[in-house]
């Protein structure tokens, strides 16, 4: 697998399975639109004479612009694992918002974009069926990417601190594995509980009690594919879960698998 940008810390599940059935590339944005935009992302594949494969993508905090033919949308933070299903030659381009990035282009609270994915068009200048033929028609990556960024430009928002200030907070609770509770986060960041719900909600499209949940799963998830044994329990205690069957949900939503069927999978 390519990549132009440092690899994030969640993405997508089984990758050393998958880059054989797939090209993932990550290109880092322009300058001007850095503020905002996290990375480009390109999937490719040719799976002729192949059986169809089934991709599975980790949740995360952002929200994507899409570019797919027939499909393209811009959508919000997916609440669980996201499945796609390989068959045959294509590809896909995307555009991954930094958390927090994509709403002063929208200019509205981002919650509900999960469930209600919105058209290109209600955003930007461009009509989808035309992006789909321009852009997934480049043979170079970067023509690719130029072609996004002249349509990204021209709605481009003044720069807002408080996506600075959600990125500060999201980054300490990726590197701070300890942090499980939402008034710990808030504490640090010297706001009240209240405060950071509604900065989430407004910014991010879902709740800081779910971030904190996704990348503790994640950690978990990413323990077992190293052959390490998570203590399940101990975990699903420091989240605040009353009982286990509510924690093994919650990361199957996740992951797809049971933590004691993800384990096997990558024993």
């Amino acid at each position: 697998m390519n990549s132009h940008v440092p690899m994030p810390s969640m993405g997508v599940l089984y990758l050393s399975e998958g880059s054989q059935k797939f090209q993932l590339t990550r290109h880092a944005p322009s300058e001007d639109l850095r503020f905002f935009v996290k990375h480009y992302w390109i999937v490719t594949w040719d799976l002729t004479g192949q059986p169809p494969y089934l991709q599975d993508v980790f949740p995360n905090p952002c929200v994507n612009l899409v570019i797919e033919p027939g499909k393209s949308g811009i959508f919000g933070p997916a609440k669980a694992k996201f499945s796609y299903l390989l068959q045959g030659q294509g590809c896909v381009f995307g555009v991954k918002f930094k958390p927090g990035g994509f709403y002063p282009f929208l200019r509205r609270q981002v919650t509900g974009l999960s469930e209600h994915p919105i058209p290109i068009r209600d955003v930007f200048d461009v009509d989808a069926a035309q992006a789909e033929r321009d852009i997934l028609s480049r043979k170079e990556e970067r023509q690719m990417v130029e072609l996004a960024e002249g349509f990204l430009r021209p709605k481009l928002p003044g720069k807002d601190e408080t996506i600075t200030l959600i990125n500060d907070i999201i980054d300490r609770i990726r590197d701070e594995t300890d942090i499980t509770r939402v008034d710990h986060i808030a504490e640090c960041f010297g706001l009240s509980v209240r405060k950071l719900q509604r900065l989430f909600h407004q910014y991010v499209g879902v709740s800081p009690k779910w971030v904190i949940q996704l990348y503790r799963l994640h950690n978990a998830a990413e323990a077992a594919e190293r052959g390490r044994q998570p203590d399940w329990l101990k975990l699903s205690m420091d989240l605040g879960y009353h009982d286990q069957s509510h924690f093994i949900k919650d990361f199957k939503a996740a992951t797809g698998k049971t933590p004691e069927e993800y384990a096997r999978r990558n024993a």
